[in-house]
């Protein structure tokens, strides 16, 4: 009985995981899905495995496109929190720090930057916010660390959603196969009775 409560808790667990996504169902016995109600003819079985199929393909499009933001999200935390780390560093001294910041692609401008306590994120949506040095870099730290965790989950949803492809496309094919022998069984017993 423990096993069969923890498998059930395994199972809804992965449900969680993956939200959103719905799990292609494997057919195992195609004769018998074939007489559950709703699937009539070959016709319209393939249909809607292929309309299943083509949510799958807008659910990869979706999420590879999020992962691709991400990709870019990232690195350009990490080196925010770079600079942050740096002038965390110079704010004590008194000598101005000498950078180049860039004004527009691969133009870039020399400038002086005094001691600071205080730096501007951008936020996203036209909105700068001012912060203390500590509070900009627990911030980007946090952001940093969710856009890290969206990026495992995310992997780990394409992978899912690769195996309902495969889970797919596999039904797709035995639902056809099934089709070509029950036609060549329905075209051989009509040979059959006419001679």
């Amino acid at each position: 009985m423990a096993m069969t409560i923890e498998s059930g808790n395994a199972g809804a667990a992965n449900k969680k995981k993956h939200l959103g996504i719905p799990e292609a169902i494997f057919v195992e016995d195609v004769d018998a899905f074939m007489k559950q109600p709703g699937n009539d003819t070959a016709d319209a079985v393939l249909r809607k495995l292929d309309e299943q199929y083509q949510k799958y393909k807008y659910m990869e499009l979706n999420l590879a496109q999020k992962k691709l933001r991400l990709k870019s999200q990232i690195p350009q935390i990490k080196q925010t929190l770079e600079i942050l780390r740096h002038m965390q560093k110079k704010k004590d001294t008194t000598d101005p720090m000498e950078t180049h910041f860039l004004l527009a692609d691969n133009v870039y401008c020399k400038a002086s930057v005094p001691p600071t306590d205080k730096v501007c994120l951008w936020l996203g949506a036209n909105v700068m916010l001012e912060y203390d040095i500590d509070e900009a870099q627990a911030l980007l730290e946090k952001n940093f660390a969710t856009a890290s965790r969206n990026l495992d989950s995310l992997e780990e949803d394409l992978d899912f959603l690769r195996d309902q492809f495969t889970t797919t496309e596999v039904n797709m094919a035995r639902v056809y196969n099934w089709d070509v022998k029950r036609r060549s069984k329905d075209n051989l017993l009509k040979s059959a009775e006419r001679s």
